[in-house]
């Protein structure tokens, strides 16, 4: 069994619950998902089963889609509701325009501070438990980059957005700094993945209807329609070097490689993926290099 689920999380459950939802109904350990969501957030959270599982860096990378609400004059230690409240203020009068202008200073490329519930690691310890101790310390800026931050909606206190944004990036943060600019103070009030990469939570599958394997195998997408990759297709006289990590040239490639460097899906002409692989200039022309193989593994 191998390929990748796309399964709409609800809220309550851990990412990990879902890990474990799917591992006793695959009856396999080897289960994983590529990009926590937070307990009381929903939305998509894409599983790998199986051999699928040495995908999840790679799909851990794409960009995500966030719409959700941000609640205006609260302050919270985790910056959402789920959080001690430290602060509650008076909302000053606000219009959509306004809300729009306190977002873009936090759109494009930015530095952001982690918050302290977080799982982000600092001298070897998770930031969440120091927090549970009442400890806070230092956390460096990550670079992350927002693509879009963009008002849908405003009904006091309550304004709805949009997020288009890196992996990594902390929307909770988003709507705790956006409250410190305007001076009121916010939380993030609620919070839906709709996107990974192309996946679109609208695909996903709820995770109450995988029950057992049959249930898995009908949502089941294959791992060479996972990733969102260039690829090249092998001849099948080639299949047998990308088995054994050997470099490919163009006459073993049904076409030219679409990329003259960086990482491609190696598909065989049954749209099986062979390997991923690296794309490099070579002393004559350019090379494609095997780097995770799966061609021949079961």
């Amino acid at each position: 069994m191998k390929g990748v689920l796309l399964i709409d999380k609800p809220a309550g459950m851990t990412s990990h619950d879902v890990v474990d939802r799917i591992r006793h109904a695959a009856h396999t350990r080897r289960v994983g998902h590529t990009g926590t969501l937070d307990p009381s957030a929903t939305g998509l959270l894409i599983i790998c089963v199986g051999e699928a599982t040495r995908l999840s860096e790679y799909l851990t990378r794409l960009d995500k889609v966030y719409e959700g609400y941000l609640r205006f004059g609260v302050v919270t230690d985790s910056y959402d509701m789920d959080g001690k409240v430290l602060e509650e203020n008076p909302v000053p009068e606000l219009d959509p325009d306004a809300i729009q202008r306190a977002f873009e200073p936090f759109s494009g490329d930015i530095e952001q501070v982690p918050p302290m519930v977080s799982a982000v690691k600092v001298g070897g310890k998770r930031l969440y438990k120091l927090a549970r101790k009442g400890e806070t310390v230092e956390r460096k800026p990550r670079k992350v980059t927002v693509k879009e931050f963009r008002l849908l909606g405003y009904e006091a206190p309550l304004a709805q957005f949009r997020v288009e944004c890196t992996s990594g990036t902390y929307v909770r943060a988003l709507c705790h700094d956006v409250g410190q600019s305007i001076g009121c103070g916010a939380t993030l009030d609620s919070l839906r993945r709709v996107a990974v990469g192309r996946h679109r939570v609208e695909n996903a599958v709820p995770v109450n209807d995988f029950q057992n394997e049959e249930d898995i195998y009908e949502h089941m997408m294959a791992m060479g329609e996972a990733l969102d990759l260039p690829e090249v297709v092998v001849r099948p006289k080639g299949e047998h070097l990308v088995a054994s990590g050997g470099a490919l040239r163009r006459a073993e490639l049904k076409s030219d490689c679409p990329v003259t460097e960086g990482w491609i899906q190696i598909k065989s002409e049954r749209g099986e993926l062979l390997a991923l692989a690296q794309v490099e200039k070579g002393p004559a022309e350019l090379q494609v290099l095997p780097r995770r193989v799966f061609a021949g593994r079961r």
